[in-house]
């Protein structure tokens, strides 16, 4: 198994350290995985601070992924994909269109408001889920865990992170 180094952010303008289950969660199913926990935050609701968090761990060469939950609807307040998307250099379509396939099972049509999003910025993946605790686990169980283990096959993520940096 790869080891690999992952940070997450939780974007809430109403939750703390204490109170955010989900990035709780994310971080201990990460961890029960065998990877580190890089780092852990939480930012409000506004664009200019996730993007300034997301910026400092993309160019830090010691974290390997970000997994960012909270912001993904549709309200005023849900910014995420747009403070995300901008520093992306290559989006996974995919990621979002199979997590709202997989969380129709769960909540029908409703999964049409999530806006989750996924992506490589300067070598790091970068993964933006919804805040609820149901949709990251799904998000994890589903997706991630599995393309961020090594011995998934034919392919996934743990096996390019290498590559990631590569420039034409």
């Amino acid at each position: 198994m790869s080891t690999l180094r992952l940070s997450v952010l939780t974007v809430s303008d109403s939750r703390d350290l204490d109170s955010d289950k989900s990035g709780a969660w994310l971080a201990r199913a990460l961890q029960d995985e065998g990877h580190a926990l890089a780092a852990r935050q939480i930012v409000p609701d506004d664009k200019y601070m996730i993007r300034a968090q997301l910026s400092a761990w993309i160019a830090d060469p010691e974290v390997d992924g970000v997994l960012i939950t909270g912001g993904t609807g549709i309200t005023g307040r849900d910014v995420t994909p747009e403070a995300v998307e901008p520093l992306l250099d290559k989006t996974l379509g995919g990621f979002g269109e199979l997590f709202r396939q997989l969380s129709f099972a769960d909540i029908g049509a409703s999964t049409i408001q999530s806006r989750a999003l996924g992506g490589v910025a300067n070598g790091t993946l970068v993964f933006c889920l919804p805040g609820s605790s149901g949709a990251v686990r799904l998000a994890w169980e589903q997706i991630l865990q599995p393309q961020l283990d090594i011995r998934t096959t034919p392919c996934n993520f743990a096996m390019l992170l290498p590559r990631l940096k590569e420039h034409a």
